[in-house]
């Protein structure tokens, strides 16, 4: 366990320093890939994904996913420590990427190698060290997923403080157009689309959905950008916004986009629509045995690579969602020695 949390925390200091923007995390894998030729484990490598399964892999079992993501969002501009070193003060390791979601990844990743050469284990045990979850590209978990054997059940490796987010809110993204009839600015014009925003905002921010879920609440529509017009003397043509959803466990997107698109006073156009929300049912022995150890359940509002399974899934790691992409990001020493602790207890309960 030492020697582990050890290396843990020195690989995540090795992550911080190496820049790993989503698409660009060739450095980092290769400097995970030489974890796992220190344990002397095989591992496969697609792109700037890696993985692994423990060494008694049994295809007759379930198998059991753990996830975490690599590929960090660049520094912001509130930045007042080098983003890219990974120094620890007062128990705080800083460092960008250090708390979403290196502590989780480096955390799963010791877990794994504690229980890689186990032998009969009830599940067998897939490690993936995944790119891209940041921008939801092709080449994150979701174009990993047709590599791998069957999955049973997953956790995902972000920052829950180690509770159980048992469910995860969707994401749907709408391109907006309010359309109006162009024109010059010195005649009159009843049909200025700019005219037509406060109704239209109106209904956006007053429009619900009937069902509301037991974990993840209600839908939650928000309008995030509005465009419109290039001269101070022409009536545009069209108003353009973009509108954020975030969507419970009782929709599927399509669904859900079908009934906002019929209602809305505008014309909408899905940008996607696989960013399902993700869940994992209370009575699961994965969430039993969370429950049993003192872990707290809840869903979650933020969206990660869950979006991309389609078995049971938990998202699970060490570290405080609202540090995310902030200034100055960091985790604490001590919550990446106690998650690896919790993840170990965790697993022996159900192996």
């Amino acid at each position: 366990m030492n020697e582990l949390t050890t290396a843990a925390i020195d690989l995540l200091k090795d992550l911080i320093s190496i820049p790993s923007f989503s698409q660009s995390e060739g450095k980092t894998a290769d400097r995970i890939a030489q974890w796992f030729d220190h344990f002397q484990i095989p591992y496969q490598r697609e792109g700037n994904n890696i993985w692994s399964q423990n060494k008694a892999f049994d295809h007759k079992k379930p198998t059991l996913l753990l996830n975490s993501h690599h590929d960090t969002v660049r520094p912001n501009a509130a930045y007042t420590n080098d983003p890219f070193e990974p120094k620890i003060d007062e128990g705080k390791l800083y460092g960008l990427g250090s708390n979403d979601a290196g502590g989780a990844l480096v955390s799963l990743i010791a877990l794994f190698t504690h229980y890689y050469n186990s032998a009969h284990m009830k599940y067998n045990l897939i490690m993936a060290a995944t790119a891209e979850e940041e921008i939801a590209g092709n080449q994150s978990l979701r174009g990993v997923l047709p590599l791998l054997p069957k999955i049973d059940v997953a956790i995902v490796g972000e920052p829950t403080e180690m509770h159980l987010a048992i469910a995860e809110k969707g994401l749907l993204v709408f391109d907006a157009i309010i359309e109006g009839t162009p024109g010059h600015a010195a005649h009159p014009n009843d049909d200025n689309p700019i005219m037509k925003l406060p109704e239209v905002l109106d209904w956006f921010n007053n429009f619900s959905l009937e069902k509301v879920s037991e974990t993840l609440g209600p839908v939650k529509i928000t309008v995030t950008q509005i465009t419109a017009g290039k001269e101070h003397n022409v009536v545009p043509a069209k108003v353009n916004m973009l509108v954020d959803v975030r969507v419970n466990d009782q929709y599927s997107n399509e669904d859900l986009a079908k009934i906002i698109m019929d209602a809305a006073p505008c014309k909408l156009t899905p940008r996607s629509l696989h960013l399902n929300s993700s869940s994992i049912e209370m009575e699961h022995e994965l969430v039993r045995a969370g429950i049993a150890m003192g872990r707290k359940t809840y869903g979650s509002p933020t969206l990660s690579d869950q979006a991309a399974l389609e078995c049971p899934s938990l998202k699970m790691g060490p570290g405080l969602s609202t540090r995310s992409h902030s200034a100055n990001e960091y985790i604490y020493v001590h919550e990446i020695e106690e998650a690896i602790a919790i993840y170990i207890e965790l697993l022996s309960k159900i192996l």
